[in-house]
């Protein structure tokens, strides 16, 4: 009896746990999206397994700011952007949530050029997929009917988990890998480098993810004692993320940069997965990129609107009708339509676009940081549950690399 309520009271501390995983899990897994996945491939065809240590320290990153982000609303029950217009004032608040607009714009537009790229590796034109699905989204995301529709996409953004089963097949040397994780080796402080660097960076801690985690905490009315079960979502969320991103880095180092095949294009990156789906490997990897970028797309908009009404105070959320929140749907319905459009311009690299708009996520970053370890450290706002000294040290230090990186990269031209 006495082996059965053990074995009960330990299955009920597991359900428990599973109950609690979402916030965490769902913003780090959000990592490997379209951007994501074409940033780690760029990066693994060109710099073979050299990130992998980068990518070690920014999942210590990942932990202790979406970890800020979590306390922060679990403390407070406010959203980041609540908290900014309170402490800071008007104008920081309007700075702040340029930079959001910006960086999110960017990983908006990334995210139809993921579709496109996926939908150009089938065959199929841009300049007809794009206007469907923005028209499709629009109305799915105004009518608030896309839940169902999300639980079908997260199936299909499962196709990630194909490239440990590529790099299973691949048997690279993992003694190498683990060398190349702990290690750190900087090749050069080219432009290009630079801009993979600030993208890893940029695509894994992302201004919306911060914004984003808070929030849903905030809404699910996460309790201060039920915290501990929420800092293990977190943790658990940016690891896994991480691994799989890990993985997509081993798998394009393993069988393009070995061959001498840099990603440019989707159908180079696509490559990565013929060890295990032969001559199925575009539309494996159409289906994941596809189905990870119409996920983020439908998330990303209001992950940008609803921060910036809630900074300015204006009426949101899709329980409203439109005449009682015109700019919160005007807001949404220009961040879907503009992203659509820049897409279409002709001739547009849409990896290299995908690329850039995480280096710059990485170069806004820090304003957002700066702000939020100001409220982490705050006591009267936190009282007890205010930062340790390890992890201001930590984001100052990620705040530096991220900065020395862009001035390095914005000023080399100049000086050379």
């Amino acid at each position: 009896m006495k082996k059965l309520n053990i074995k009960f009271k330990f299955f009920q501390k597991v359900w428990l746990m599973l109950t609690m995983l979402g916030p965490g899990l769902i913003t780090a897994s959000a990592d490997n999206d379209a951007s994501g996945i074409a940033t780690y491939s760029m990066a693994g065809s060109r710099y073979g397994y050299n990130f992998l240590w980068l990518l070690v320290v920014v999942t210590f990153g990942e932990v202790i700011v979406q970890e800020m982000a979590a306390r922060m609303g679990t403390v407070t029950g406010k959203g980041m952007a609540d908290l900014i217009r309170e402490k800071f004032g008007v104008k920081i608040t309007v700075f702040a949530m340029l930079c959001l607009m910006v960086a999110n714009l960017g990983t908006t537009i990334s995210q139809f050029a993921g579709i496109a790229a996926g939908a150009e590796l089938l065959g199929l034109s841009r300049y007809i997929v794009i206007p469907i699905v923005v028209f499709v989204l629009f109305l799915l995301i105004m009518k608030g009917s896309y839940k169902g529709i999300e639980k079908i996409l997260i199936i299909l953004c499962m196709a990630a988990l194909s490239y440990v089963i590529a790099a299973i097949i691949l048997k690279p040397d993992w003694g190498e890998i683990a060398k190349a994780a702990f290690i750190p080796k900087v090749t050069s402080l080219d432009g290009d480098y630079l801009m993979a660097l600030l993208a890893t960076i940029g695509t894994t801690i992302t201004p919306w993810g911060i914004f984003y985690m808070q929030a849903t905490i905030v809404d699910k009315g996460v309790k201060v004692e039920e915290y501990p079960m929420t800092r293990i979502d977190v943790i658990f969320g940016a690891v896994w993320g991480n691994i799989i991103s890990a993985f997509i880095i081993i798998t394009t180092a393993a069988t393009l940069f070995k061959n001498g095949i840099v990603v440019e294009e989707a159908e180079q990156a696509a490559l990565a997965l013929a060890p295990l789906a032969g001559e199925w490997a575009k539309v494996l990897f159409s289906i994941g990129f596809i189905g990870a970028s119409i996920l983020a797309a439908m998330v990303l908009p209001l992950s940008t609107v609803y921060p910036i009404a809630e900074a300015f105070g204006w009426e949101r959320g899709l329980d409203n009708e439109r005449k009682d929140a015109p700019l919160f749907y005007g807001l949404l319905g220009g961040v879907i339509i503009i992203s659509g459009l820049i897409v279409l311009i002709p001739d547009l690299p849409l990896f290299k676009l995908m690329w850039t708009t995480q280096a710059i996520n990485a170069i806004l970053l820090p304003v957002i940081l700066v702000l939020m370890l100001k409220l982490a450290n705050n006591k009267d706002l936190l009282g007890t549950y205010v930062n340790k000294k390890w992890q201001n040290y930590f984001s100052y230090a990620l705040m530096a690399i991220i900065c020395v990186a862009t001035a390095v990269l914005l000023f080399d031209p100049i000086i050379a």
